[in-house]
């Protein structure tokens, strides 16, 4: 499930320097740190994960993204996705309508760095459909929309657009961030999401986190 507004899909592997260039990617920028508000500790994401309830991931029957109204404003002329770009980015620079028309991105799931906004998407740490299958169906619209703009967890993040695409709605059971050095933080915000919002946990995405929050 990408999440945001997809404005330019990679179709094709950026292969040549000349491509990166033009697209906006810099292999040799610095990178500045996505400020995602910080999970949990190691530690409290173990106990977290320990005291989540574990059952089979329930049906997607009925989901759609229009359930988690998105993106809503935050202040000013500025929605969510709005906010993100500009409190992940280094020297972002934004219009009249809050549109970020400059600026350095530093996805941490691949390690790729962006200067145009198109090339990132705003991940939702828990996927909508996968908060749908796991007990977000019994909330109102009310709370789906909460869940779906929460700035207070560690649930929103600018990331690489593609590498968004190619997660989809999946659990870390089925994927997790290519860059190895982001996959504790990883574990420990989806959880930290994922107990905040008491959704349910199946029984493969337990052990994956287990795996992960044990090695951190």
């Amino acid at each position: 499930m990408p999440v945001g507004m997809i404005y330019a899909r990679r179709l094709a592997v950026l292969a040549t320097s000349a491509t990166l260039a033009g697209t906006g990617f810099l292999a040799t920028a610095p990178a500045a740190q996505a400020a995602m508000p910080t999970p949990v500790s190691a530690a409290t994401a173990r106990t977290y994960l320990a005291a989540l309830t574990v059952k089979a991931e329930g049906s997607s029957s009925g989901y759609s993204r229009d359930l988690f109204p998105h993106w809503i404003t935050q202040s000013g002329a500025c929605n969510t996705r709005e906010t993100v770009l500009k409190r992940d980015g280094v020297n972002v620079v934004t219009d009249s309508s809050c549109a970020a028309t400059s600026g350095s991105w530093y996805s941490q799931y691949d390690g790729a760095t962006w200067t145009v906004a198109s090339d990132l998407d705003i991940d939702h740490m828990v996927p909508l459909a996968e908060a749908w299958r796991s007990g977000a169906n019994s909330w109102t619209t009310s709370q789906r929309q909460s869940f779906a703009n929460d700035l207070t967890r560690p649930q929103l993040i600018a990331v690489t657009d593609n590498v968004n695409q190619s997660k989809g709605d999946q659990d870390p059971a089925e994927w997790l961030p290519s860059r190895t050095a982001y996959r504790c933080t990883y574990a420990r915000a989806w959880v930290h999401v994922k107990y905040y919002w008491n959704l349910s946990v199946d029984s493969a995405e337990k052990s994956a986190l287990q795996s992960v929050l044990n090695g951190c």
